[in-house]
């Protein structure tokens, strides 16, 4: 199987033919993320979907599990990138973290979706199980940044800045997981009420 990550990055240059074939299987395989689960979906559905015969699927994706890794990949490099943004945010440790759940809830609203079906198939597909996990562990980072900004102990024990950190970033993954599925104000809230206990973590009165 391809690296994920790689999967996920867009080339240098202009994109081929290729590059935009490959593309519209992934935005395809999103919208039918809508309207079918990932389990009852099928590598024709997607190939019909995109336009493609069977064997020119086979081409870009040997299987719809790695055209979900693709997916996934793609969908979770920014935030890795908003979570190193978030690590080096000179701002005060106040502004910072209202910044990190700003930008955290907004990749949620818009790719909610897809971001709960990998999170799902998790435990089936290695590679989304990899890429998650790193992910988690750029924000645990970014987390632990901005608590040692405001002023938190920064040790290995239970209430040092990691592991509080680490605490934190999967208390704020399955509140935006359950609630990017009810509503958009569902997610706004869970993010608020993150962000509230977030603060409080820090020694920061909301």
């Amino acid at each position: 199987m391809p690296d994920p990550v790689k999967a996920g990055r867009r080339r240098a240059g202009a994109p081929s033919k290729g590059d935009l074939r490959e593309l519209k299987i992934l935005e395809v395989l999103e919208d039918l993320l809508a309207v079918k689960s990932f389990d009852a979906l099928t590598i024709n559905d997607i190939a019909e979907r995109a336009g493609l015969s069977r064997a020119s699927m086979y081409f870009y994706f040997s299987s719809k599990q790695e055209a979900l890794v693709a997916l996934f990949a793609r969908t979770v490099e920014a935030l890795r990138e908003k979570s190193r943004a978030a690590a080096d945010d000179p701002a005060p440790p106040r502004d910072a973290i209202e910044t990190a759940m700003r930008r955290t809830r907004d990749r949620w609203r818009e790719h909610g979706l897809i971001m709960r079906v990998a999170i799902d198939q998790a435990s089936t597909i290695p590679e989304i199980g990899a890429l998650w996990t790193e992910t988690a562990e750029i924000f645990i980072d970014a987390i632990t940044a901005i608590l040692i900004r405001a002023g938190a102990a920064d040790h290995d024990g239970p209430d040092g800045a990691p592991a509080v950190a680490r605490a934190l970033c999967w208390m704020i993954e399955r509140s935006f997981y359950h609630a990017s599925a009810v509503s958009r104000e569902a997610l706004d809230q869970a993010a608020e009420t993150c962000q509230v206990v977030w603060l409080r973590a820090a020694g920061i009165e909301p």
